[in-house]
């Protein structure tokens, strides 16, 4: 046999040489390809971030800039003819003073406040006294109420000028960015031709210029104002929801999962219990806002499209991810720390509170904020409980009613007036985008500053 192969010219050690460089070359080839495609998958997965972020991005930062006027503002005594606001009597009772305040206050907000705005363009070009019923469209209706707010809290102004800025109104910033074809026929146009002129003179005179103004982060939204609409209401509902579900969420979520893990006896009922908590991790966050809507709101009574409910909505809806990442985070805690510690004498709940849980509190926290990133960004729940309604006020309490930063969105993005929201909506989405970082971030810094080693 070995003649034979001797005779056939092949060395049985080269060729098993050879199949094993053959096969070596295989799994070198097929690793490279996997890793090729690892690569490329992170790369591709990177590029679709990349132009989700410039998209949004491109879209939301010209909604920080808005067209305004600069005007050197008198506050005629002759159109402010309420006089001094009134001062108590000695002898005057609370009741009589407040509802001569009360009056004096309905003459300040009924005062002719576009005439001030008018004299005050007029003031500075001379030549549109002939178009003084055209020139309040440049400005948006909450001009007037800042005025008459100016006035309110120091009426010493009356008779003097101030330099004040004010929003255009939303179709004159349309105009003047350039947001709308200016080829259209004039039936298709919001402004009038006349109007439009006299914006366009403005802007090349200087008065009326793209600025950055803080409107988006201060006002609340406006329906009768557009171009005043601002986030801050939005911002302030969900800071308080987030506080819910910090407060109500993370410690019963917590409390639960250190249970089931460490004390709960293994047996059916555990097994069901935690078979649910698996469940609802995965039920549509839709569910949870019928739940809500239910409970909280029809039976419980609580205050319709109040952060206290969209904070309770989104604590059910968070509980079970933190029970599962809390686990996660008590189990990866190797057994040799409970037995080293049973050993020494410590107790089930001494082992657990002052050995485990502190090893575990990085993948707790980090899963804790996780949940509450996640929790930020739902909308679906919070529509069910009627956090879609229009609220002018910013919340101070968690019982007052608000809306939420992806409700606004929502609305926004339904808003007839596409070519002044769309960029609204985008910087909106910064916002939104930017707390949820910030959330995400945090839990980072946690886990590195609690990290231990063993």
């Amino acid at each position: 046999m070995a003649n034979s192969t001797m005779e056939s010219g092949v060395d049985p050690r080269a060729r098993i040489q050879s199949q094993v460089e053959q096969s070596l070359r295989r799994r070198h080839a097929r690793e490279k390809r996997f890793r090729r495609f690892g690569l490329t998958a992170v790369m591709l997965g990177l590029a679709f971030v990349a132009v989700l972020f410039v998209s949004i991005f491109s879209r939301g930062l010209p909604a920080f800039w808005q067209s305004t006027l600069t005007l050197d503002v008198r506050f005629d005594p002759a159109v402010l003819d309420m006089g001094p606001p009134p001062q108590q009597k000695p002898e005057e009772s609370p009741r009589d003073f407040q509802q001569r305040l009360n009056a004096w206050n309905f003459q300040l907000t009924m005062a002719s406040w576009n005439t001030i705005l008018e004299d005050a363009l007029i003031a500075e070009k001379p030549a549109l006294e002939e178009h003084r019923r055209q020139l309040r469209k440049l400005f948006t209706s909450g001009a007037k109420y800042r005025l008459r707010d100016m006035v309110a809290e120091n009426p010493s102004l009356i008779g003097q000028s101030r330099e004040v800025t004010l929003l255009a109104d939303a179709e004159v910033d349309v105009w003047i960015r350039g947001n709308i074809d200016r080829s259209l026929p004039d039936a298709r146009l919001q402004l009038s031709p006349e109007v439009r002129r006299i914006a366009d003179e403005l802007h090349e005179d200087g008065l009326l210029n793209v600025t950055f103004s803080t409107t988006l982060f201060t006002n609340s939204d406006s329906r009768s104002s557009p171009a005043s609409a601002g986030l801050a209401g939005a911002f302030m509902g969900s800071l308080f929801m987030m506080l819910v579900v910090i407060v109500l969420a993370v410690p019963v979520g917590v409390a639960s999962a250190i249970y089931l893990e460490e004390f709960a006896p293994k047996n059916k009922l555990v097994d069901l219990i935690e078979v649910n908590i698996n469940n609802l991790a995965a039920v549509p966050s839709i569910v949870f806002g019928l739940l809500g809507a239910s409970i909280f709101i029809n039976w419980f009574r609580l205050p319709l499209s109040a952060p206290l409910v969209g904070g309770l909505v989104l604590s059910l809806m968070t509980l079970p991810t933190v029970i599962i990442t809390t686990r996660s985070a008590l189990k990866a805690v190797p057994p040799s720390i409970r037995q080293a510690a049973l050993a020494l004498g410590a107790s089930r709940v001494q082992t657990v509170f002052q050995q485990v849980l502190p090893l575990a509190i990085p993948g707790i926290l980090t899963g804790a904020i996780i949940g509450v990133a996640q929790a930020l960004g739902e909308t679906a729940p919070l529509l069910l409980i009627g956090m879609n309604a229009f609220v002018a006020n910013i919340p101070t309490t968690p019982f007052e009613q608000s809306t939420a930063l992806p409700v606004q969105i929502y609305l926004w993005q339904g808003n007839e007036m596409r070519n002044f929201f769309e960029a609204r909506t985008s910087a909106a989405i910064i916002v939104l985008l930017l707390m949820m970082i910030s959330l995400n971030a945090f839990a980072i810094w946690l886990r590195k500053k609690f990290e231990r080693r063993w």
